[in-house]
């Protein structure tokens, strides 16, 4: 969907849209220091917005069985990653910790970071993302549960607005055993150990 609503708007729209919003600004976007701008700000969204692109799922799709028994929690904490607003179109910086619980499958540890990236690099509210990322884990590996946990510092809020820094939000995702036991929720936070300057 995204490449059919891509596709219906040119470059040179793109590039159009963006000197009008600096005209908008009050600057002159004909001027040598902006000439350029246009073309860097589409050359920018064509990066910071890949993930539409993007099929989360394929990443999961290939897994492995043979971990000699394996079937304790699995967990990648401290994945970094760089979103933006839907709202207000500026940045959501932060790290995402994802755990599961195999039953069977096991997934490369760098697939789940593309997971978070595939969902990162796109128009986002850190509660979607959240739920999509702990969705898409559970939808494809059908582990015994899953915990998604997401922390991120809103530049809609640090640069505008309310203008307070030093803020993040933090949301959580839990399905199956990681929503449904205490203790294994509890281990789970407890690898991840979300806090204070984390």
């Amino acid at each position: 969907m995204a490449d059919d609503i891509r596709n219906q708007v040119t470059r040179a729209q793109a590039e159009e849209a963006v000197r009008t919003l600096l005209r908008w600004a009050g600057d002159d976007p004909t001027r040598e220091g902006l000439l350029d701008t246009p073309q860097r700000v589409v050359k920018a969204y064509e990066d910071w917005f890949s993930g539409y692109a993007l099929d989360p799922d394929e990443y999961l799709a290939r897994t492995f069985e043979e971990v000699g028994g394996y079937d304790e929690m699995i967990v990648l904490r401290d994945i970094e990653y760089e979103s933006h607003c839907e709202h207000h179109m500026a940045p959501i910086i932060g790290k995402v910790h994802v755990g599961y619980l195999p039953a069977g499958k096991v997934v490369g540890i760098s697939k789940l970071a593309r997971v978070v990236e595939a969902y990162a690099r796109r128009f986002q509210v850190q509660e979607k993302m959240t739920a999509q990322i702990a969705g898409c884990i559970q939808r494809v590996l059908e582990p015994r549960g899953v915990g998604v946990v997401v922390v991120g510092t809103h530049e809609c809020m640090t640069t505008r607005g309310i203008h307070k820094r030093g803020v993040s939000m933090v949301t959580s995702k839990m399905l199956g055993c990681f929503r449904d036991d205490a203790r294994t929720r509890a281990e789970f936070l407890r690898f991840i150990e979300v806090g204070p300057g984390r």
